[in-house]
């Protein structure tokens, strides 16, 4: 087993409304329905554990692109919506945020009751990482969160975060067990984290002498900077800025959505009746369930589909919100008694806008983007956690004078 990563994120203190909480819910569900019945619950299992794909996972479904809040509010959506149909779906969640998190083992021998898993096992390896991320690994970050998820075959991921007060950051780790080998010797696959100097890290290679005589530590203080994190850090700004998206990818996808009808192209047309802009939602979701880990680099352009609750990039379009689950939804109806045509419409969408990208070339209108989206997000039921959106004050641009997009 190996962590798989790591990922450092501005400290967020606020809620998640209900009227959004529902609806992640829901959201997160269908998606993680989808993934197991495409390709399987170890790959549900795989992209949890990818902090790259979870980031873009919690931005489609409208939580603050960049924020340590995405982490609690997935994983606490997941567990609301996902553990209801954990017998049929063959996955469990357990833990938590504070003392659901100290509820983790004995949820896991209950897990393992139900499945014939060795309950014991797993609750000894949720103790484990918890020990290596808090203890062995000094960085000054102090967990709060531990979520473990399982599936029924044994494989399991866990997703823990760390607060550190001084530095107003979040750190969440995250774990694998197919990649797992040690749980000393750099056991993660990824930390997601910002490089904020020297840690104490027992778990790395170089520290193996100080692991066999730890009575030493205070003479050998032994210190790795961990490579992970100058890659993988969030920045501190809440809007979303065109350095935080690979525009090749958005513009593509805009283009492919907005330029073209379901019509145009023979594998959408189970899609005929879709708007431009639920199209929009339904291809990043697409992308989400389909795409390969090297397309989660940018995160933040997975809140193209359905903003953010704080109004960035723009106000969460209710109405988009609801079409795109009940058509996921339906999809997934359909592929239960044989009928696949509707799911794979739905993942051509995403191969449409890859192929597009070939000869795509993004012009730089990236704010005259999100200011379009805000003119127009009181028509979709526009909301943020400090209200309704409103149609704008000024006079709206004339369509033959609007900039291009694409």
């Amino acid at each position: 087993m190996k962590r798989s990563g790591t990922a450092d994120l501005p400290l967020h203190y606020g809620h998640v409304p209900l009227w959004l909480a529902e609806r992640m819910s829901k959201l997160g569900l269908a998606i993680v329905e989808t993934i197991a019945m495409e390709f399987s619950t170890s790959e549900v299992i795989s992209k949890l554990s990818n902090p790259f794909w979870f980031q873009s996972f919690g931005a489609v479904m409208g939580m603050d692109w960049h924020s340590s809040g995405i982490t609690t509010s997935v994983l606490g959506a997941l567990k609301k919506s996902v553990n209801p149909h954990s017998k049929e779906l063959g996955i469990y969640i357990c833990g938590g945020k504070g003392k659901h998190s100290m509820l983790t083992p004995n949820e896991l021998l209950f897990v393992g009751e139900k499945t014939g898993l060795d309950g014991n096992n797993l609750a000894n390896c949720s103790k484990l990482t918890a020990k290596v991320d808090n203890t062995a690994i000094q960085d000054g970050f102090q967990l709060y969160q531990h979520n473990f998820i399982v599936d029924n075959k044994g494989q399991w991921a866990v997703i823990q975060q760390g607060m550190n007060p001084n530095s107003k950051t979040a750190r969440r780790y995250h774990w694998h067990s197919q990649e797992l080998k040690s749980f000393i010797n750099e056991p993660h696959t990824f930390i997601y984290g910002e490089n904020q100097g020297s840690i104490l890290n027992l778990t790395a290679n170089s520290a193996v002498k100080s692991r066999e005589g730890i009575l030493e530590l205070s003479k050998e203080s032994p210190t790795k900077i961990m490579k992970e994190m100058q890659h993988l850090a969030m920045p501190a700004h809440h809007d979303v800025r065109m350095e935080n998206v690979n525009m090749k990818r958005l513009g593509a996808m805009l283009w492919a959505t907005h330029e073209n009808n379901p019509e145009d192209f023979e594998e959408l047309l189970l899609l005929k009746g879709m708007g431009p802009r639920a199209l929009q939602s339904l291809a990043l979701i697409s992308e989400v369930i389909y795409g390969t880990p090297t397309r989660f680099e940018d995160p933040a352009r997975f809140s193209f589909a359905h903003g953010g609750k704080d109004g960035h990039p723009f106000p969460v379009p209710v109405k988009i919100y609801d079409e795109t689950i009940d058509t996921l939804q339906r999809a997934i109806n359909r592929a239960k008694i044989g009928n696949s045509d509707k799911i794979e419409a739905i993942k051509k969408l995403s191969e449409i806008s890859r192929k597009a990208e070939e000869s795509f070339t993004p012009n730089s209108n990236f704010d005259a983007l999100i200011q379009k989206e805000r003119n127009e997000s009181y028509k979709y039921g526009g909301k943020t956690v400090f209200g309704d959106a409103k149609p704008p004050k000024n006079k709206p641009i004339n369509p033959s004078n609007q900039l291009e997009l694409f």
